[in-house]
């Protein structure tokens, strides 16, 4: 048996250790961080002037907040009056608001920054068994169980399961489902219908944007009874630190009872089949979240809600959208140190 000094037992112990704390640190890698500021920059124009001075235009916008996901500090707005702030209760989403006069130039410029400090979510199958599960009240259950307008929980979705034996365990269901519209669904952009969240519309269709990924999937979720959250935002570039965000992002998150909320990027995984284990329970650093839900109610009450899903500017003139073609987007961002 070999014998060791105090001093050789300390040097062991202490070997072990940091053997222990390596062998966590690569199993557990401390999850990514990325600084950026944002600009959600748009401009409205061609507006008409109003056969009554009265008349106002209104303008909402999604507010970005701070989550276990994100922190977000918002900065010094550019508008033509001061910008108000209001949150809506089912959801806890937080709007911004204003209205004003049509000026004689027929245009409206408006600049949004914020500072944004996203982390990387890691709560894969292997991460999971060590995270106490989040409850969730019966509430927030239901509402995350139940149908939206375009993401029905019964129908043509569930012919999709017809030959499938449905796993028992929850987390397994999950992937499961996750894996069959990866299957089923394809992403491009062609020809019309795509960008809807319509479940029913991807079911025939078999392809569309990360929308339509997530509706499909919330749809077959929720009607196995895992309740399913959409988010939406914008995914950040990672091959520059600074330029301009082309168009938004979304993904879902699904709920399991002793392992809480756990996101998905299937449109992602179609994208980048290398990363398709990652994207069930990981998100990358580079987005960042400005609201959540389907058929959103603005506060304060639009003529034209409940909205698809809230991302781009909501505006309105003689209680009548103003069309996209009217709203010229702008976003933009910079990495910051």
């Amino acid at each position: 048996m070999r014998r060791y000094s105090l001093f050789g037992y300390l040097a062991l112990l202490l070997s072990v250790c940091c053997g222990l704390s390596t062998a966590r640190a690569q199993s557990d890698p401390a999850p990514k961080i990325r600084k950026f500021a944002f600009h959600y920059k748009f401009r409205i124009h061609d507006l008409k002037a109003p056969d009554d001075a009265e008349e106002l235009v209104r303008v909402w916008l999604p507010r970005p907040m701070t989550s276990d996901c994100q922190q977000v500090t918002k900065l010094a707005a550019t508008a033509p009056v001061e910008i108000s702030e209001h949150e809506e209760t089912r959801l806890g989403n937080r709007f911004l608001y204003f209205q004003t006069p049509v000026p004689a130039t027929g245009e409206i410029a408006v600049d949004v920054p914020y500072d944004v400090v996203r982390h990387e979510v890691l709560r894969g199958p292997s991460q999971l068994k060590a995270r106490p599960a989040e409850k969730l009240d019966n509430a927030k259950r239901t509402l995350f169980l139940g149908p939206d307008k375009l993401v029905p929980t019964t129908g043509k979705s569930l012919k999709l399961l017809d030959a499938v034996e449905l796993r028992k365990d929850r987390l397994d269901l999950a992937r499961q489902l996750y894996d069959l519209v990866d299957g089923h669904v394809t992403y491009k952009k062609e020809g019309s219908g795509w960008g809807r969240g319509d479940t029913n519309w991807v079911c025939d269709s078999r392809y569309g944007n990360c929308t339509d990924f997530h509706s499909l999937f919330m749809s077959l979720a929720r009607s196995q009874g895992l309740p399913t959250r959409f988010e939406i935002g914008f995914s950040i570039p990672t091959d520059s630190t600074e330029g301009k965000i082309t168009g938004y992002h979304c993904w879902a998150w699904c709920y399991l009872d002793d392992r809480g909320w756990i996101p998905v990027d299937i449109s992602e995984a179609d994208k980048n089949p290398k990363l398709k284990d990652y994207y069930f329970g990981n998100l990358t650093a580079d987005r960042v979240t400005f609201s959540t839900g389907r058929d959103l109610e603005l506060v304060p009450q639009a003529s034209q809600s409940p909205l698809n899903f809230f991302i781009y500017p909501h505006v309105e003139f003689r209680s009548e959208k103003v069309p996209s073609e009217n709203i010229e987007l702008q976003f933009t961002f910079q990495e910051l140190q």
